[in-house]
């Protein structure tokens, strides 16, 4: 039996109007689903607020069951799910298998949550007992984007549940099926109580009521840059946390005693994987300038040997932009760059949606592309001339979210990681990686730290209370 039945995956209209959810390789319609308003927001917190508390109130192992048949409903469900990442989100299916992993370990992974030590015995002064325990916060907002819509919707759902709160997820409505209504469907369908999770798929006045919501002490945020800004400034007015996982333009950088054989296809994956629609992918390929020509040469070559189309029909590499949008951004920034004195090596060229992967060489700090984060196939690469260029080309960026170093020795490589601000490193591989267990996260205008992954969501997702407790009324001099 199906999990996703358009006819009952919304249990009643919203007030946001209809929305088309179409697949991007073809342009037709997969379905039409409700976008929330303002109103619906609100009724959704009030709701969540009303059945936190019981649902909090269930011992833990209750919630971690939960979370574990929800895990094992992503792999029972994998085929369907599986299509639907590909025809809504234009994934290849080897990137929605990977999605699918990555959503059952996190809710494994929550589930562990829900037994963690939930606090500490103080010491005290006084004649009592002092200790601290974590507390759940209550309703945490959780609005996700559409590049990765299963992983960066389920890495804030899961442990928030597990953790005994409510939740109120917004997907982004280009992804709403796949990054939100195959997540109410796989937890009711594990046994979730009615109306601890809501999904309100909608624009910017729902995501922008889900922040001023007073029901929703807490907003779990991944997008770009310029709307978590917002999202921050908005959640700071209100007196609440914001956990945002902003943009990026990381840095593979490449010294001089690296194995280009081993090299080339990872550096292809950093920058193409999933049509380079990842807020780690590789944006800027640092590399020591013996190895330049030929790097360029040989990721030029990769680059056009890879298959761009339809991800649904066809074997592919590359799968389309999410829609034309992205696309006008793409082309905008791979043009300007061309026309500023950049060399395109290979790609720069696309039909309909379809991006080719592009490799751009002799870039500057001016070079557009080199310097803003494209969202799109594009490796500019660039020379440095001994290890300290290189960690300042790779420091002189306004983000912070991942980094990678390709070297013969691993040490040499830690101790130029440490002169590099970022929230991730990995050294002899590239930018894009993410599992259940770590945590995730980037500085300065990446985001706020890690926020997501391991212990980083009880600190996200619980608040910390302290409790004394005396045999006897206390006394004072008054």
């Amino acid at each position: 039996m199906p999990l996703l039945d358009p006819a009952t995956w919304q249990p009643r209209p919203l007030s946001g109007g209809e929305h088309t959810v179409t697949e991007p390789a073809t342009g037709d319609a997969l379905a039409t689903v409700s976008l929330a308003g303002a109103d619906d927001v609100a009724d959704a917190a009030l709701a969540a607020h009303g059945a936190q508390r019981a649902w909090a109130r269930l011992p833990h192992f209750a919630r971690a069951a939960v979370l574990r048949k929800a895990g094992d409903l992503f792999a029972a469900h994998a085929d369907e799910l599986r299509t639907w990442l590909v025809r809504e989100s234009g994934s290849i299916p080897g990137k929605a298998d990977f999605e699918l992993h990555v959503a059952a370990q996190e809710c494994y992974e929550a589930a562990a949550l829900a037994s963690r030590p939930a606090g500490q015995v103080l010491p005290t002064e006084a004649p009592r007992l002092s200790y601290t325990r974590r507390v759940p916060v209550g309703v945490v907002g959780v609005i996700a984007p559409f590049n990765a819509p299963l992983i960066l919707s389920i890495r804030s759902v899961a442990p928030a549940l597990a953790l005994g709160n409510g939740v109120v997820l917004k997907p982004d409505p280009r992804t709403a099926v796949c990054g939100g209504l195959a997540l109410a469907a796989v937890f009711a369908e594990a046994g979730l109580p009615e109306d601890v999770l809501h999904v309100l798929p909608g624009g910017a006045e729902a995501g922008q009521a889900l922040v001023a919501d007073p029901h929703v002490p807490v907003v779990s945020f991944t997008g770009s840059t310029g709307a978590g800004r917002a999202v921050g400034e908005a959640a700071g007015r209100h007196l609440k946390r914001a956990h945002l996982e902003l943009g990026g333009n990381s840095a593979l950088v490449v010294l001089e005693d690296a194995d280009l054989d081993a090299v080339i296809s990872t550096a292809a994956w950093g920058s193409f994987f999933h049509q380079g629609q990842i807020c780690m992918t590789t944006g800027r390929h640092l590399v020591h300038r013996s190895l330049y020509e030929e790097y360029v040469e040989r990721l030029a070559a990769k680059a056009d040997s890879l298959a761009v189309g339809d991800p649904h029909r066809d074997q592919v590499h590359l799968g389309p932009l999410i829609d034309y949008g992205q696309l006008d951004k793409v082309r905008s920034l791979v043009d300007a760059s061309a026309s500023q004195g950049a060399k395109l090596a290979a790609g720069g060229t696309h039909e309909r949606l379809f991006y080719r992967p592009t490799v751009l060489a002799g870039v500057d700090d001016d070079t557009p592309a080199y310097a803003e984060e494209v969202f799109g196939p594009v490796a500019p690469v660039r020379s440095f001339a001994d290890a300290e260029e290189a960690a300042a080309l790779a420091a002189a960026s306004p983000y912070g979210l991942s980094l990678g170093i390709v070297t013969r020795d691993a040490a040499r490589g830690l101790d130029l990681a440490e002169r590099i601000p970022t929230g991730i490193v990995h050294i002899n591989d590239q930018t894009v990686n993410d599992e259940a267990v770590a945590p995730f996260g980037g500085v300065a205008a990446s985001g706020t730290g890690a926020r997501f992954g391991g212990d980083a969501n009880l600190e996200a997702f619980t608040d910390v209370r302290w409790t004394t407790v005396r045999a006897d009324v206390a006394g004072y001099p008054f």
